[in-house]
């Protein structure tokens, strides 16, 4: 439950750490994910001065494509694609595999080191 406080007489509701499940989506985990991937792999690509054109080349997927993921868009791009992209533009990407506490559901997370 999120809370709320008061500011300047204006209440206002804090969110959670995942923006869309505050919103009500139902794959709330996956977009955050997604959305942590796809801010790394436009990093990656600014840092390194690619144009889109290039960078869509490299990761072998059309600009249109690339474009749409880079703008939040990434509905119809795997994580398994995304961590290729990572791949591709000189990352590694480990996956680590722990329990959970005594009868929870685990999460799936992105730790850029």
């Amino acid at each position: 439950m999120n809370q709320k406080v008061t500011f300047n007489g204006i209440d206002i509701e804090i969110g959670s750490d995942n923006p869309y499940a505050d919103l009500g989506f139902p794959d709330a985990e996956e977009m955050l994910v997604k959305a942590k991937l796809a801010h790394e792999i436009a990093q990656i690509i600014k840092g390194r001065h690619l144009t889109q054109q290039r960078a869509a080349e490299l990761l072998g997927m059309p600009q249109p494509k690339l474009s749409e993921m880079l703008r939040g868009k990434f509905r119809g791009i795997s994580q398994a694609k995304m961590v290729e992209c990572l791949n591709r533009l000189g990352r590694d990407v480990d996956i680590v595999v722990k329990k959970t506490g005594r009868n929870a559901i685990g999460h799936t997370q992105v730790v850029v080191a």
